[in-house]
């Protein structure tokens, strides 16, 4: 949970360094909450709204991302591509792989 808090910039930073410090056939785990596409009325998609705007408040540069976006982030660092494994609730466990 610490994409959400950073600027796309700074999260390519970040995707970077970790894709040149891991091996061949690594991958790096990212569990986020994921925007969906059009507004859903149940608590999952409340919440992650409400996440959204605490974000703008608290931190400006951060914000919620939807998996088209997270896919643009993993392919622009480097990344093959990434692998949902996971959905709970509103959290999504993720595999960027070289």
């Amino acid at each position: 949970w610490i994409l959400q808090c950073w600027s796309d910039d700074e999260c390519l930073k970040l995707l970077k360094k970790c894709y040149e410090a891991i091996p061949d056939d690594g991958k790096v785990i990212v569990v986020e909450a994921l925007l969906g596409v059009m507004p859903e009325n149940n608590a999952a998609w409340k919440a992650i709204s409400q996440t959204d705007i605490l974000l703008m408040a608290q931190s400006p540069r951060g914000k919620e991302r939807s998996d088209k976006e997270y896919m643009e982030l993993a392919i622009r660092a480097g990344f093959s591509g990434i692998r949902y494994e996971c959905y709970v609730r509103m959290f999504c466990v993720m595999e960027f792989f070289k």
